[in-house]
């Protein structure tokens, strides 16, 4: 398998595929990204390190000619250092030979321009491109789809049993739910995938004597040390005490003090936006007038009513007549009450003397509020008063999916960019997401998103000091302010999110890498299989496939009881869409609540939760002894 990309996604790719599929990977990355520091990947840390040092010494004795570089590299990985991908690139790699191929820079134009090279030098390969642009990427499916089915002559795009179809992922949708989810208590981890949606909450221990509700399905048991604010996340290193992916019945009902994560419906229980999600095209009254104009224009109305309740009384005329009164006086309409009782002559003083204060109040009101129409096209400012709300650092690519994914939770969301050109805020603007235009690190710009009565902060934006400065500046304001950050390093994120559990005991700190997200549903597409997304369980990931039954002898044949596999897999659902089930299932859609006797058939079409050693070994794959689930 050939991995081509230009930051940290194709070196934990590579990785995944090399450590726990058991492949021979070459990994194809520029020259100038070799002086980077590659990820780690859970044991692999040594030997990513020791490829590091090997790069940046075969980048020294780069000629400048442009031709490949191969380095030493850890067994079962090769990898190549080039300028850019070209024809001879592809040969070096052997993508003719290859089985399937990954393009993963951060650049949609490179990846589609080397997947119409590699269809057309190798039309039975399986592509697995990473695209921003999800309208795009169906096309460019379709497309290179179309291209392997004329060049193979088969019309399915298959040959000789390999799977030449194309798949188009988006590390920004992969990660933006589980980063969108941590960020919020009472919510789910949601993966949605073409109309599917996967719902994982994670629920505290249960108290003394109580027995915990499973859901749906509980998808797995969380380390002992998640209650302590100053331990880190559990990972496969750590042994029984870490986390447990897929659980038993017994391994449940055995665990004291755990917490859980069960599959069940999403809920929200926080504050919402006024209007939903605030698409109208009229700001609501609160947003048209601030809080002093407003109590002053409820003061001019109460001087209004007043002094028309007052005339009635004096004069004894109707109420109705009363008021047209006042009002002609207070607009100093010429009807002067010459002749008439005292009473009257003092009630017209004192209404023309309250008509020339309400002057000023209503052009006040008149320019506020059109000042708010004019800017209702541009970016908005927090509501006053909002509290409990979410605010976001950064508005670029993972920033923007992680924005819609709260506005479709209708939570609300106050961003703050420091780039005025950046993707996300056009996005901001159509969903009327208020938006604070300058950088975090910046006095005043975080106490104008209001954190001091936020929910949370999600730092997600490209640079980990700025996300980290941010973070520490939020807690001296808020110590207790639940906080998410995106880092890039492990170690460094392992250290960081620690050491603020620790400082700060009575908040939540998490933090979490795009490319740990990403990398197992990319390693899954390249293997043929539907992933539908993946959830993470502290430092570990959990996978969601579609996947039909023939041809895997763990599953046909068996009842769902017997097809369940303890830390490798569960299935969760079968889609009965198009299909006549059996009697004890019902007919139609998604059914979760499947008896454990159902009988599984090879037609069957079934939703499967599997663990990254679970997903290797139903495709068929051996891996290697020393990678964890």
């Amino acid at each position: 398998m050939v991995v081509c990309g230009d930051d940290a996604l194709a070196h934990r790719l590579a990785a995944e595929l090399r450590a726990v599929y058991g492949e021979q990977i070459t990994l194809v990355v520029p020259l100038s990204e070799a002086g980077s520091r590659p990820p780690v990947v859970g044991r692999a840390r040594a030997a990513s390190v020791a490829l590091r040092d090997r790069v940046n010494a075969a980048v020294a004795r780069a000629n400048g000619n442009g031709a490949p570089h191969t380095p030493e590299t850890p067994r079962g990985e090769r990898v190549l250092e080039v300028p850019e991908l070209t024809e001879a690139v592809f040969a070096e790699a052997g993508v003719e030979r290859a089985t399937a191929l990954a393009l993963v820079h951060d650049d949609d134009e490179t990846n589609i321009r080397a997947a119409l090279t590699a269809r057309r030098l190798n039309p039975r390969i399986r592509l697995v491109l990473r695209l921003y642009n999800r309208r795009l990427g169906q096309h460019i499916e379709e497309l290179l789809d179309q291209a392997a089915a004329l060049a193979t002559g088969d019309g399915t795009g298959g040959v000789s049993g390999l799977d030449a179809s194309t798949t188009v992922l988006s590390d920004a949708d992969t990660a933006a739910p589980a980063l969108a989810a941590t960020a919020l208590a009472g919510t789910s981890k949601v993966v949605q995938t073409d109309g599917l949606m996967l719902r994982a909450v994670e629920r505290p221990p249960p108290a003394p004597g109580e027995v915990a509700d499973p859901g749906l399905a509980t998808l797995a048991l969380l380390s002992a040390t998640s209650s302590d604010p100053a331990g880190a996340d559990g990972s496969e290193g750590m042994g029984e005490q870490g986390p447990r992916l897929l659980p038993d019945a017994a391994a449940v009902a055995s665990a004291t003090g755990r917490g859980t994560v069960v599959l069940e419906q999403v809920s929200y229980a926080g504050p919402q936006l006024p209007g939903g999600r605030g698409g109208g095209v009229v700001p609501p009254f609160s947003s048209l007038f601030s809080r002093r104009l407003r109590w002053s224009l409820a003061g001019m109305v109460a001087c209004v009513i007043a002094l028309a309740v007052s005339l009635w009384l004096v004069t004894g005329i109707h109420p109705v007549r009363a008021f047209y009164l006042t009002l002609l006086d207070l607009f100093a309409i010429d009807d002067p009450a010459i002749g008439a009782p005292l009473g009257r002559q003092i009630l017209q003083l004192l209404s023309g003397l309250v008509g020339l204060l309400m002057l000023p109040v209503l052009l006040a009101a008149v320019l506020e509020a059109l000042g708010t129409f004019r800017t209702a096209s541009a970016l908005r400012k927090p509501p006053r008063g909002l509290g409990g709300h979410v605010v976001l650092l950064g508005l670029g690519k993972i920033g923007t999916r992680v924005l819609t994914r709260l506005r479709e939770l209708d939570i609300p969301v106050v961003c703050v960019e420091a780039d005025p050109e950046a993707r996300g805020l056009a996005v901001a603007r159509r969903l009327r997401v208020p938006v604070i235009l300058g950088d975090v690190t910046q006095e005043g710009v975080l106490e104008s998103a209001k954190v001091h009565r936020a929910h949370a902060l999600l730092a997600v934006t490209s640079s980990d000091t700025t996300n980290l400065e941010a973070v520490l500046y939020a807690r001296s304001v808020r110590p207790d302010l639940r906080v998410v950050l995106r880092l890039y390093d492990d170690d460094f994120a392992t250290a960081v999110y620690r050491t603020l559990r620790a400082a700060h005991p009575g908040a939540l700190t998490r933090s979490r890498s795009v490319s740990h997200l990403a990398a197992p549903a990319f390693a899954g597409a390249m293997m043929g299989r539907q992933i539908l997304g993946a959830i993470p369980v502290e430092r570990r990931v959990l996978l969601f496939a579609a996947m039909t039954v023939g041809g895997h002898a763990q599953l046909e044949g068996k009842t769902v009881a017997e097809a369940f596999r303890a830390g490798f897999w569960r299935v969760l659902a079968l889609d009965t869409a198009n299909r006549d089930a059996s009697e004890d299932v019902r007919r139609s859609g998604l059914v979760w609540d499947l008896p454990d006797t159902y009988v599984l058939r090879g037609s069957d079409r079934v939703v499967l939760a599997a663990t990254r050693r679970g997903m290797a070994e139903l495709l068929g794959r051996r891996p290697r002894d020393r990678a964890g689930a």
